[in-house]
Parts: C-alpha cells; sequence; structure tokens
C-alpha cells in the first residue's frame, strides 16, 4: 500500500480517498478484509489515531463495516461501490471544470484536448 501524503488536507481524508480509489480501480472489492487499524498506521507510517478516524469515517460513509472480535471488511453493496467511482469522477471533473473555466476554452475545444491527452496517455502506460 503506497500512499503520499500532503500537507493541504487532513491525512485521515486522505487516507479515505486512498481507499476509494482502489475500492473505483477493483483493488479492493466487495467484502474483501482490509487491514487492522494498527496494521494500517504501520503499514502507512501514520499514528494508530489516525487510521482510526479513517476507518471511523469510511465506517460512517458505508465503505467498511465491522463486526465485533472480526477484521473490516468492503461494503458488500454494489450500489455504494459504484457511487463512489461516480464520487471520484465528479470530484475529478468538478476541479477540472474550477481551474480551466477562467482561460474560456470552448467546451469543444476543451473536449478535443482532453481526448487527445487522455488517448496519449494511454499509450504511454
Amino acid at each position: 500500500m503506497n500512499v503520499s501524503f500532503n500537507a493541504r488536507e487532513p491525512v485521515y481524508l486522505q487516507v479515505v480517498r486512498h481507499f476509494k480509489e482502489q475500492i473505483a480501480i477493483g483493488e479492493l472489492v466487495a467484502g474483501q478484509e482490509i487491514p487492522s487499524r494498527r496494521e494500517l498506521a504501520a503499514t502507512l507510517n501514520i499514528n494508530p489515531n489516525t487510521a482510526q478516524k479513517a476507518y471511523k469515517e469510511m465506517e460512517e460513509q458505508g465503505l467498511i463495516h465491522t463486526e465485533r472480535n472480526f477484521p473490516s471488511r468492503i461494503t458488500t453493496n454494489e450500489e455504494m461501490l459504484h457511487d463512489v467511482r461516480q464520487e471520484l469522477i465528479f470530484a475529478a471533473v468538478d476541479s477540472f471544470v474550477e481551474a480551466i473555466r477562467p482561460i474560456n476554452v470552448p467546451v469543444d475545444e476543451l473536449l478535443q484536448v482532453v481526448k487527445e491527452k487522455y488517448a496519449k496517455e494511454g499509450e504511454e502506460k
């Protein structure tokens, strides 16, 4: 598990986002067991309380569930898992639109640039 943290956002929220990204790309799947809070803290070199806060947030959002004396698992709610992917897409698009709007690029031109860049990035991988 490789996460690079930034100083602009609380670490626990970055951990939550990492889990959402892993769900969106299929690295974490419905019902999959996830590391314990202590294991996660050790792996990411973060405070155990931060890991606990991230897990609490994910439980509140319905991304994971924890039963007493059993490991936490990714939700089996397929609609929730689909919504995670949509949330990430919309957040990225919102951020992009906010950044590009002041340049006043016509939508058709913008879409063409995005298509070309997306295709080029795909070829390089």
